[in-house]
């Protein structure tokens, strides 16, 4: 599918205030790149205690469980997302809990020991398919939202490569451009990744809302 055009959003567009759902700058830079002129503030701008219990069973119940949380606290705009990686080798793991995989007794992992314990997981594992889901809710209020899906294809590494990207992207090996996707550069990964698609679709929404 070709990419959506980038128009140039309306001044009215440009002046109001959007919220990002999460408290991680490496997101908000990235949709900041993505929506291309949308100032976006997260929680930790207007010193709010974000942190909602994600129990959700989907990617989509999850971005909305943030999006309502934080819809709640500020009544403005909100755009939330909830984001993984899964492997088809695993059943689809880590998933919805790519970002506490691994945890114990409330004691996280930090990204290289999250990397690490999965490759230990698929050593020696021939199917290697794994992909990237990004859910991504554009919420007016609790009968007004948009959501949209999209993924990443790839396969699992057998070591981490690369220092862009966070998370899992060390990990997550693109056949097609001979990299994972922490060895792209920024203006590439936002042009194909799961997070990038979805933000696209969210932009054309945005212009039409």
């Amino acid at each position: 599918m070709a990419p959506f055009p980038y128009p140039l959003f309306s001044v009215s567009m440009r002046t109001m205030n959007f919220w990002f759902a999460t408290n991680n700058e490496h997101k908000r830079k990235e949709l900041q790149a993505i929506l291309g002129g949308i100032l976006i503030h997260i929680p930790r701008d207007r010193g709010l205690s974000f942190d909602p219990e994600e129990t959700g069973t989907t990617f989509v119940e999850n971005a909305l469980i943030k999006a309502r949380a934080l819809y709640e606290l500020v009544k403005e705009p909100v755009i939330a997302d909830d984001s993984g990686l899964c492997v088809d080798a695993l059943g689809g793991r880590p998933g919805i809990h790519s970002a506490r995989y691994g945890e114990k007794e409330g004691k996280k992992l930090d990204s290289h020991e999250r990397n690490q314990l999965l490759l230990a997981e698929m050593a020696g594992i021939q199917d290697r398919r794994a992909h990237f889901v990004c859910a991504m809710v554009l919420y007016f209020g609790r009968d007004r939202f948009y959501l949209v899906q999209e993924t990443l294809e790839g396969e699992l590494a057998t070591e981490e490569r690369g220092n862009g990207g966070f998370g899992y992207d060390p990990i997550l090996y693109l056949p097609q451009y001979g990299k994972t996707v922490a060895e792209l550069s920024e203006e590439e990964k936002n042009r194909i990744s799961h997070r990038g698609k979805a933000g696209r679709i969210l932009r054309q929404i945005l212009e039409q809302v």
